[in-house]
């Protein structure tokens, strides 16, 4: 069985060009089996930031419960994804060993991480950013909506919306 994928102008698969930058797909970060560390790692942080903003001791005592399920989560893929991250909806973790994200980042909607990623200092990611693995933002940064940063790359400059960066240090490749 063989799948058609649009081309773009240039003949380049464009296999996302559908995923929004500003709304979120909530289907992204959908939980499919038992042992499923990116998507559970995410609930955990979700359910805790919902219950923040609830008063009483019955909530204290459940956000207490969804801390320790996002350091079981946490240590099981020896990620840091602190619990007052802003994140947007649709965050896909395909392979969440080792991402370090900073407290004071804020992940835009529909991203994508893959292992080994670093977010140093105040990185703000636009819409549907994809950033490869072992790829490094050393902060403060701003990355544009549409933008793929390429693997093992080392951002230190904003980036601009709609571009393919790579290299170290990150440079344009296209846009």
């Amino acid at each position: 069985m063989s799948v058609s994928v649009p081309d773009d102008a240039n003949g380049d698969a464009n296999i996302d060009a559908n995923v929004s930058a500003t709304i979120p797909d909530w289907s992204r970060e959908t939980i499919q089996s038992f042992w499923d560390p990116g998507p559970k790692l995410l609930r955990a942080l979700r359910r805790y930031q919902a219950l923040k903003a609830q008063p009483g001791a019955l909530s204290r005592l459940r956000r207490k419960y969804w801390v320790l399920n996002h350091r079981f989560w946490s240590l099981i893929t020896q990620s840091e994804l602190h619990l007052t991250t802003r994140v947007g909806g649709g965050l896909r973790l395909t392979h969440p060993t080792g991402i370090i994200i900073h407290p004071q980042a804020e992940i835009g909607p529909n991203c994508m991480i893959f292992h080994q990623v670093t977010l140093a200092g105040p990185v703000k990611l636009g819409g549907h950013v994809d950033i490869g693995a072992g790829a490094k933002l050393i902060g403060p940064l701003t990355v544009g909506d549409h933008v793929v940063i390429g693997a093992n790359a080392v951002v230190t400059k904003d980036i601009p919306s709609n571009v393919t960066v790579a290299g170290i240090p990150a440079k344009i490749l296209k846009s």
